[in-house]
């Protein structure tokens, strides 16, 4: 199945899971008691699931309520990311970041690096390079009037694919849903419950495609979000 995203064709892959290079239930505070927080988060665990939510008002304190929470490990280019999530409270964002590395050279958490708070510009904008997968858009009333799925690519607030978004709102979403994220060399390609979402292939435009790095989760302000069974397979 040939597709067209972006000016460039690229062949809608069909990708075989291999090595399991990580498996986290996301069940306990102990597994993610490694894991690195930026911003002000609260979390919680319900029906063997970690729940997320700002712990700064969000009237009050604005973007500046936003968090990151970063897996703590650096992961190699062509994986498979896949976890389960559940809408439990809009308006809000959930995005997931990845292939991020600090800039020439530097590891994620380098102490040299620019301080991150979860505002987002010093993500899209600051000193690090990533992928950023929006899968769930509500925050804002276009995004809920028209709802679609984001990737981008910075240094830079580069939007380079876009799909239509299959979740529902919270108070229609009666199920679990299975996300999986594919990063293979210059191909991206995300699905919800096996649906192809998005598909896209880095040509190089916003500078060299991106490798391993590392992987976190991000949510917009006042969001509360469930995940569970977080596991990043080799992909062939």
């Amino acid at each position: 199945m040939l597709v067209f995203l972006g000016g460039v064709k690229l062949q809608d892959y069909t990708f075989q899971l291999g090595e399991c290079f990580y498996l986290n239930p996301l069940s306990s505070t102990e597994h993610i008691q490694d894991w690195k927080m930026e911003g002000n988060l609260k979390y919680s665990f319900h029906d063997e699931a970690l729940h997320l939510e700002n712990s700064l008002d969000s009237e009050k304190y604005g973007d500046n309520a936003h968090w990151v929470i970063w897996c703590p490990f650096e992961f190699p280019d062509e994986i498979a990311i896949q976890w389960e999530f559940s809408p439990i409270h809009e308006p809000g964002l959930c995005m997931l970041f990845f292939a991020a590395v600090g800039q020439n050279g530097r590891d994620l958490f380098d102490a040299s690096l620019q301080a991150r708070s979860g505002f987002y510009p010093q993500y899209h904008s600051g000193d690090i390079n990533a992928l950023h997968l929006s899968y769930f858009r509500r925050k804002h009333a276009e995004e809920r009037a028209f709802q679609t799925c984001n990737l981008r690519k910075s240094h830079g607030f580069h939007l380079v694919s876009t799909g239509a978004d299959p979740l529902p709102s919270p108070e229609d979403a009666n199920a679990t849903y299975y996300l999986k994220l594919i990063k293979y060399r210059e191909y991206v390609q995300f699905s919800i419950n096996d649906l192809t979402v998005l598909s896209w292939k880095d040509a190089g435009e916003f500078g060299p495609v991106f490798g391993g790095g590392k992987i976190g989760f991000r949510q917009m302000a006042p969001m509360i979000a469930a995940y569970r069974n977080l596991s990043v397979h080799k992909v062939f």
